[in-house]
C-alpha cells in the first residue's frame, strides 16, 4: 500500500484552474461584446478646495445635452450615453478600442457639503460639479484673549475633512 501526501491546497489550484478557464472564455469573444452591451465607466477625480468639493468627470466625445447630473438623499448620480456613430456605410472598423454606450456613476456625499448652491459645468468634454461645504464645517478663527496678554492672539482652526466615497 502506498502512502498519499495531503496537499491541501491541491483543490484551491483546481478552483483556480476553472476561473481562470472561465474568465478566459468570456474575455476571449473580444471587445465587441463590450462595445453592444455598453459597459464603461468614465474617469472621475475628486478633490476640495477651501470652499468646495469638486468632481471633475472625463466625458469626451459627449454633449451636455448627453449627461445627466441629479442629488438625492446625499447620493451624486452622473447619467449619460456616449453613441457610436458610424461615419459611413461603406466604413469597415478594424479596430474599436473607446467605449460607447450608457453609464451611471453614484457617489455617495459626505456630510460637510451641501446640495444647496451645487453647480455643473460641462467645457471640453469634462463635468465639472462644485459642492459648497458646509459653513459650520469651514475654517474659522478663534480669537483669543485674557488677562496678561498685551494684544488678542487669533488661531486658525481646520476643519476636519470628510472623504467622499466613490
Amino acid at each position: 500500500m502506498s502512502i498519499i501526501k495531503y496537499d491541501p491546497f491541491r483543490e484551491l489550484r483546481s478552483l483556480q484552474d476553472e476561473m481562470n478557464r472561465l474568465f478566459m472564455n468570456n474575455l476571449s469573444r473580444g471587445s465587441e461584446e463590450g462595445f453592444r452591451s455598453g459597459s464603461w465607466n468614465p474617469s472621475v477625480d475628486i478633490f476640495e478646495n477651501k470652499e468646495n468639493l469638486v468632481l471633475e468627470a472625463e466625458l469626451p466625445g459627449m454633449k451636455r445635452e448627453d449627461v445627466d447630473v441629479s442629488i438625492e438623499n446625499s447620493v451624486l448620480t452622473i447619467r449619460g450615453e456616449r453613441k457610436f456613430e458610424k461615419r459611413d456605410e461603406g466604413d469597415s472598423y478594424h479596430r474599436v478600442e473607446r467605449s460607447y454606450g450608457s453609464f451611471t456613476r453614484s457617489f455617495t456625499l459626505p456630510q460637510t457639503v451641501t446640495a444647496e448652491g451645487a453647480t455643473a459645468d460641462f467645457t471640453n468634454g469634462v463635468l465639472r460639479v462644485q459642492l459648497p461645504k458646509r459653513a459650520e464645517t469651514k475654517a474659522r478663527k478663534i480669537e483669543i484673549t485674557g488677562t496678561g496678554a498685551s494684544e488678542p492672539k487669533t488661531i486658525e482652526t481646520e476643519p476636519k475633512a470628510g472623504k467622499a466615497k466613490a
